[in-house]
């Protein structure tokens, strides 16, 4: 009886996986978000992570917040079918889940390199090379046991490949390409953590990823303009004062920048508790400038562009 329950237990198991597969870019170009959240566990979402999609292959990874692995194994994305993996800035709510996810694709045949991009370094912030190095150093590292992943000499089906994007204060810069899609970055202001926004285009689509950032320096209007998707983090209220608005956009500035930008499709994420609740506040202060469609993301929402 123990037998056939776990049997069953399985082939449900799989058929979620499949589900979820299916469900999201199993053809054509699509937005995953696997974490919807900030670093709020009350908020009862996933910390900021989303994939992109290509004939039902997660391609791209941009960051990995808490909670992401477990939302990367529900979507039915295969850590063997990532070409690249892209840091918007090296906060806890968009990285502490990368060690997770490297661990668990220890169990799988992955037999390529997996380039990981992210910002370069200040006095407080790592850069991504040494954020990758710390937790994966066969001799300092957090996880020193999964050494084999950074160490030249060891063997491992494939390695992990750390770059710092480091940016003039208005370039543009290619970092990225393959036969399948292209990444193109800018450099956002998020106070003083050294933050970068990304534009991926696949197939003739393109999505471009805020990440954290106030949004002042007229970068996000460029690297966004005639965007597919603009995916935009809704962290604060309208009517925020402060300091905060050098880290986080209110809806005025989404709006604005959206609709400056010219962008198809405007995703809100990066929900926090203090902006749940108040989406029709959010749509209005939005909807004053851009008159596109904008939708809010959970955990799992998936946004096929057509």
């Amino acid at each position: 009886m123990k037998r056939v329950f776990t049997i069953v237990l399985l082939c449900y198991c799989a058929y979620l996986r499949s589900a979820y597969a299916d469900s999201c870019g199993a053809s054509g170009i699509a937005l995953q978000v696997l974490g919807s959240g900030g670093p709020e566990v009350q908020g009862k979402r996933a910390s900021s992570s989303y994939l992109i999609w290509q004939d039902g292959k997660a391609r791209v990874l941009v960051d990995s917040g808490g909670g992401s692995p477990l939302r990367f194994g529900e979507s039915g994305a295969d850590f063997v079918d990532l070409d690249v993996v892209l840091f918007t800035h090296l906060h806890a709510d968009h990285s502490a889940g990368f060690p997770s996810l490297i661990k668990s694709a220890y169990f799988q045949d992955r037999r390529r390199p997996l380039p990981v991009f992210g910002p370069p370094g200040n006095t407080a912030f790592p850069a991504t090379t040494a954020f990758v190095k710390a937790m994966f150093d066969e001799k300092q590292g957090a996880f020193r046991y999964l050494s084999d992943y950074i160490n030249p000499k060891a063997q491992s089906s494939y390695k992990i490949q750390a770059h710092d994007v480091a940016l003039k204060a208005d370039e543009a810069r290619m970092i990225f390409s393959n036969e399948r899609l292209r990444v193109t970055a800018m450099q956002v202001i998020h106070g003083g953590i050294p933050a970068v926004a990304y534009r991926v285009d696949v197939a003739g689509k393109s999505v471009v990823f805020s990440g954290d950032t106030g949004g002042e320096n007229g970068n996000l209007e460029k690297l966004a303009k005639g965007a597919d998707l603009f995916v935009a983090h809704n962290a604060v209220p309208e009517g925020t004062t402060g300091f905060i608005l050098k880290l986080h956009m209110p809806p005025s500035v989404i709006g604005r920048i959206a609709a400056t930008a010219g962008v198809k499709q405007l995703v809100l994420s990066h929900r926090m508790l203090r902006t749940l609740g108040h989406e029709a506040e959010t749509q209005a202060a939005i909807g004053a400038s851009y008159h596109g469609p904008v939708a809010f993301a959970d955990d799992l929402s998936c946004f096929p562009i057509h």
